[in-house]
């Protein structure tokens, strides 16, 4: 009896420690009825709610890469929420979404072998590369504000970006499951890298009138090896705290 309670002890302790958050092929089919009438753009920000609470996935590469896996949804970074809100708002079936992923998580096609994958290094690892590609929506960034232009990277002498004053000020142009992609300041690029972070957008209005709709960011928040959770935020307090100088946003349509 002594050792059941220590198990069960420890058993609570490990459930704590790592919640299992992923939903069951039956809870997405559920899901993916539920909303099949809906415009995508709901569709990716439905999906991305449901993935709010969510510990953040703290392994350098992602975990999902690591196993090599297409559904690795326990533990999630901004890169894969991005890519597992629009797989799942794309398709009809659990099945479908993962024939979804291996196109457009990879600059070619991703190849899947005995449920594993066999070319995570054909990947997309820069959100720069999202947007170029084409694959992750039409990029919309002039339609919401004036644009401007930062030093480039990666063979590109410029980019041209949101600037944060302007994402605030155009915040009323922007539509639930747009992909928001936060620009990095050129000095503090790493390995190159424009984009810093990944987000998808909310609007929620309780009216028909635009302008008093609330605009929310849905974003893995978190910092590599060390953890954090998805949140739901307000657009406007994360642009006033974000180390960001501004953004590039895509939209499904």
């Amino acid at each position: 009896m002594k050792l059941f309670k220590i198990l069960l002890i420890l058993l609570i302790f490990f459930l704590f420690l790592y919640p299992c958050f992923a939903l069951t092929d039956e809870e997405i089919q559920k899901f993916q009825l539920l909303v099949r009438d809906k415009p995508i753009g709901e569709k990716i920000a439905f999906w991305a709610e449901k993935f709010i609470g969510v510990p953040y996935d703290k392994d350098p590469l992602g975990e999902y890469v690591s196993k090599a896996t297409i559904v690795a949804d326990e533990r999630v970074d901004c890169m894969y929420l991005t890519f597992r809100a629009v797989e799942l708002a794309l398709s009809h079936t659990p099945e479908e979404a993962i024939q979804i992923a291996l196109d457009k998580r990879f600059h070619s096609k991703g190849v899947l072998k005995e449920s594993q994958v066999m070319n995570y290094d054909d990947r997309f690892e820069y959100g720069e590369d999202m947007i170029e590609s084409g694959k992750w929506g039409r990029e919309v960034t002039s339609k919401v504000g004036k644009i401007t232009t930062i030093k480039g990277s990666r063979g590109k002498d410029f980019v041209e970006i949101l600037p944060s004053n302007e994402l605030l000020n155009g915040m009323k142009r922007l539509k639930s499951g747009d992909i928001i992609f936060f620009v990095k300041k050129p000095e503090e690029r790493k390995v190159g890298e424009i984009i810093g972070h990944i987000g998808i957008i909310k609007v929620e209005k309780r009216t028909n009138d635009p302008r008093t709709g609330k605009v929310y960011l849905i974003h893995a928040s978190g910092i590599k090896g060390k953890g954090g959770v998805v949140k739901k935020v307000l657009l406007k307090d994360y642009l006033s705290k974000m180390p960001f100088i501004g953004a590039k946003i895509t939209r499904f349509q």
